[in-house]
């Protein structure tokens, strides 16, 4: 039986079967859009274990907020951004890699982020200063935007003197300093030598006063104070070092003096925001593939003419069912 060209249903099925066989074709047009480039330098010296995160319900680590943020914002980035990762500790931050495209290496992109660990780091120092700095040069190297992830505790302490200068020029390179940590002051986890935690840091496993340069005012009325031999005083601070909480006030201030933004870590989403607002945006081209469209169209046209066969089996259904009426003639007068 040849089926009638006339019916809608058949045009619906020729037009599903078009678009069907375009998705094996892997069209794709070339658009303009926007993108991004940012290099992202993670913090990863002690501090960064303190539990005081909450991830589903679990305590996690200041590190793992970093990561798990880290990763729910790629999946917010258009294509073909680009991302570029490395770590701090100590007073320079490591390039881990050069930018990728976030959406061809989105794989390992991801894998790289999740295999971040304290263990990467190669000593126990955090000068936040130094690092950031370093990591600015960086990302003006990569010719890409800066987020520095850090909770700003210093260890050892800055000295009297304070941090050191920003020789840089303010505003070459955009970015955010993103704060990492509670506001409230929290024990740092302690490990042995092979990596297993045994505790928390106490008062006398960290330094508390940098005695570098110059001492601090009113360090003569410290005991045993000797201004040659003895200029920070005979015996040694104690202060609260061994615990940690966000140190958003001196973050704010690296931000300020190098022309970046801060923000606060919470989550992926709010990671992307507060980025979008102060990033470059790169406009690149990039294919867009139009399979998914065809494959759309395919089944919302199939659908249709599978629900117009419905109704129209169902109409015919009712007129067969329907009770006919047969009204009486008029009788002839004779």
């Amino acid at each position: 039986m040849r089926p009638d060209v006339r019916d809608p249903r058949v045009a619906l099925l020729a037009l599903a079967t078009l678009s069907l066989a375009a998705t094996f074709f892997a069209p794709k047009v070339m658009i303009r859009r926007p993108s991004f480039d940012f290099l992202a330098i993670v913090d990863i010296t002690g501090s960064m274990n303190v539990r005081d995160y909450v991830v589903s319900g679990r305590p996690v680590s200041r590190l793992d907020a970093v990561k798990a943020a880290l990763r729910a914002m790629l999946a917010e980035l258009p294509c073909p951004s680009h991302v570029a990762l490395g770590v701090f500790t100590e007073r320079r931050p490591f390039l881990l890699f050069e930018p990728i495209d976030v959406c061809a290496d989105f794989t390992p992109l991801q894998a790289s982020i999740e295999a971040l660990d304290w263990r990467m780091a190669w000593e126990g120092d955090s000068r936040i200063s130094a690092g950031f700095f370093r990591a600015i040069d960086m990302a003006r190297e990569l010719k890409s935007d800066l987020l520095f992830f850090s909770d700003g505790q210093e260890a050892p302490p800055l000295p009297a003197r304070g941090a050191p200068t920003f020789e840089g020029r303010a505003g070459e390179v955009r970015g955010l300093v993103v704060g990492v940590g509670g506001y409230e002051l929290s024990p740092i986890p302690k490990f042995d030598d092979r990596g297993r935690e045994v505790g928390f840091l106490g008062a006398d496993d960290v330094p508390h006063e940098s005695r570098f340069g110059l001492p601090p005012e009113g360090a003569e009325r410290r005991e045993g104070y000797n201004a040659r031999n003895a200029p920070f005083g005979a015996s040694a601070a104690i202060g609260v070092e061994h615990l940690s909480s966000v140190k958003e006030d001196y973050l704010r201030s690296l931000a300020e003096k190098t022309g970046l933004s801060y923000a606060h870590l919470s989550d992926g989403k709010r990671l992307w925001k507060d980025y979008a607002a102060v990033a470059s945006v790169r406009p690149r081209e990039a294919a867009l593939d139009l399979r998914p469209f065809f494959g759309v169209a395919a089944a919302l046209l199939t659908f249709m003419a599978v629900a117009a066969t419905f109704f129209a089996q169902a109409f015919i259904r009712a007129r067969r069912t329907a009770p006919s009426y047969r009204f009486p003639q008029p009788r002839r007068s004779k």
